[in-house]
């Protein structure tokens, strides 16, 4: 195992957020019993106690071991399954949610076409490589400015059409080995691929959107015109415990697309 002291940090990080989380839940509070269930579940997940796809033990087996009712059980597995962290299969469970099934692979994607379709974009990586987080990025992913970081150039295309160009920024201690050949083989999503090859699950994020033109690369990339607007996107994904461990900035063309979001 090669375990360098890059990881030890990032190790001894996640301990140290995992117990002020501990130190939280001892300490009197005003917290619904319901949410002190939900955050040792999700501290399960945290642990690895169950993985991706993997069915979570049964309402009362839950009960018995946090010492609460069912009922109680009930409220936190509802919560999470709204988050979509769990989800429930009828007669078979609760499950951990994955980015592997085929109704969750494309949740992430608000690019729908005018006819209101939303279709699975294919992945074109232009480059991978390793730098150096700069000041934005590292306060976006709680990295230290300079920490080392895979930096991913990607275009997706839609029916042929070059649509979006991506920058992704993630901790190169988290994805170890990172290269473009492994993106480029990848069936389904990236998010998919995170999950699987680094158990590395996003469960949320959040986007913050522009009005930009495009400069003469991106026009290159994304085959318009040097000053075309362009839609602006740019994304800090979160795993379990709301650590951030993604940073991304898309520019989008959205000529025959429109970008969709739901408000609840």
């Amino acid at each position: 195992l090669d375990f360098t002291a890059s990881h030890a940090i990032e190790c001894f990080r996640l301990y140290s957020w995992w117990w002020r989380i501990s130190l939280s839940m001892s300490a009197p509070s005003f917290r619904p019993l319901y949410d002190q269930i939900k955050i040792l579940i999700t501290q399960s997940l945290i642990a690895g106690e169950w993985r991706p796809g993997e069915a979570i033990p049964s309402e009362i087996d839950l009960a018995a071991r946090f010492g609460v009712s069912q009922g109680t059980v009930r409220k936190a597995i509802d919560e999470l399954s709204a988050e979509n962290i769990l989800v429930r299969k009828q007669g078979k469970g609760t499950f951990v949610a994955t980015h592997s099934e085929e109704r969750t692979q494309l949740r992430f994607l608000r690019v729908l076409s005018t006819s209101g379709d939303k279709e699975a974009p294919k992945s074109e990586v232009i480059d991978c490589k390793r730098g150096r987080a700069t000041a934005e990025v590292a306060k976006a992913l709680e990295l230290r400015s300079g920490a080392p970081v895979y930096i991913v150039k990607r275009v997706l295309r839609f029916s042929g059409r070059p649509l979006i160009l991506d920058e992704i920024v993630v901790s190169a201690v988290l994805f170890k080995g990172l290269t473009a050949q492994r993106l480029n083989e990848i069936q389904g999503s990236v998010y998919s691929f995170f999950e699987l090859h680094y158990g590395l699950r996003m469960i949320r994020a959040e986007e913050r959107l522009t009005a930009v033109s495009a400069n003469e690369e991106t026009a290159q990339h994304l085959d318009v015109s040097p000053g075309t607007p362009l839609l602006c996107v740019d994304r800090i994904a979160f795993t379990y415990g709301d650590k951030p461990v993604e940073w991304r900035r898309g520019l989008y063309h959205t000529d025959g697309y429109y970008y969709y979001n739901e408000l609840a």
